[in-house]
């Protein structure tokens, strides 16, 4: 991915390069995102316990945010599939 832009002539013997703010912009926000993800899972690293229904785990708090945020979105498209079936069975012609 280049992050000058360059044009030539017919022969591309001349090359003028040219800014490209886009590319910077999506650039420095992938590198502040990584960075906010290093820092969260820094200070995520306290041991802590979680009670399951029949054991006990002692893990890392941002294991278990990361264990949560997993369930959470597995709950949420099950839940959309769901609903998506409802609605195409009331939509649904009778049959017969």
């Amino acid at each position: 991915m280049p992050l000058r832009r360059r044009k030539g002539g017919l022969d591309g013997a001349e090359l003028s390069e040219t800014w490209q703010p886009k590319l910077w912009l999506v650039l420095l926000t992938l590198a502040l995102i990584a960075a906010y993800l290093v820092a969260f899972v820094a200070e995520n690293t306290k041991q802590v316990s979680v009670h399951f229904v029949f054991a006990t785990a002692r893990i890392s708090l941002i294991w278990a945010l990361l264990l949560s945020l997993a369930i959470g979105l597995l709950a949420g498209l099950l839940l959309s599939q769901v609903y998506r079936r409802r609605r195409r069975r009331a939509k649904a012609p009778p049959a017969g």
